[in-house]
């Protein structure tokens, strides 16, 4: 999959292509992360990508006119690596809310163009003109776009067929099929007086899963409660609950 971050600090994506999960499929080649930085586009001495905001107020704001060739520039490249399905996201606090449904509606595209902005945020115009997705990790504001697009490729990548060496570890996680995941346990059997459920150490598989999925949705009925509401549970599943409630 091909990923092409629009970034004026390329060093910090070296944490998702040298570390990880995200940088063992950096190796293979399972993805390509190319990190373009606008100030390469800009004119000048000083190769500005800011200016002061129309109609005065704090701070600064992106420049549309180096934006805009960066971005042209990683269509270009995505063209030459055969990727023809590669949107522009924007990552922004005014987008919509990042999810496990939206990731795995990201796997399925070629590639991704990351647009990371800075300062007071990006001239509106680029936005209107290149920009086809807004993103956001949460309610609350960043520095700059390149944590949330790091999250962003992170939680992509490691979906992909071949990333991880145990894909059932991430069929798994929480959130894929609607549930938190069940607490999680390894060596020693006791640890400050507390004990591994004995369950998990019979070896019977049947039960084991069974725990598991009570397990998590109790945890998202306390925790998460909205989440209940939208699962879909199997047949089994709802014999499970309701053997447990009986």
């Amino acid at each position: 999959m091909f990923f092409a971050v629009i970034t004026l600090f390329p060093e910090m994506f070296e944490a998702i292509t040298a570390y990880g999960i995200s940088g063992r499929a950096a190796k293979r080649e399972i993805v390509q992360v190319t990190c373009i930085n606008p100030r390469d586009f800009a004119t000048g001495n000083y190769k500005r990508v800011d200016e002061r905001p129309f109609g005065g107020g704090p701070g600064m704001v992106m420049m549309a006119e180096p934006l805009s060739q960066a971005i042209q520039h990683a269509k270009e490249l995505a063209k030459q690596v055969g990727c023809v399905q590669v949107p522009v996201v924007y990552m922004s606090p005014q987008g919509k809310t990042l999810n496990e449904l939206a990731v795995q509606q990201f796997v399925e595209y070629d590639g991704l163009i990351v647009l990371c902005g800075r300062y007071e945020g990006v001239d509106e115009r680029l936005i209107q003109q290149y920009v086809d997705q807004e993103w956001s990790i949460g309610d609350y504001v960043l520095s700059g776009g390149e944590l949330p697009a790091m999250v962003l490729l992170d939680s992509i990548i490691r979906r992909l067929p071949g990333a991880m060496s145990d894909e059932q570890s991430a069929i798994q996680d929480s959130f894929v099929d609607g549930l938190l995941d069940c607490p999680q346990y390894t060596k020693p059997d006791q640890f400050e007086g507390l004990d591994v459920p004995e369950v998990l150490k019979s070896g019977h598989h049947a039960n084991i899963e069974k725990w598991r999925f009570l397990q998590r949705y109790q945890r998202t009925l306390d925790r998460r409660p909205e989440l209940v509401e939208k699962v879909e549970l199997t047949k089994q599943q709802k014999k499970w609950l309701k053997d447990s409630n009986t």
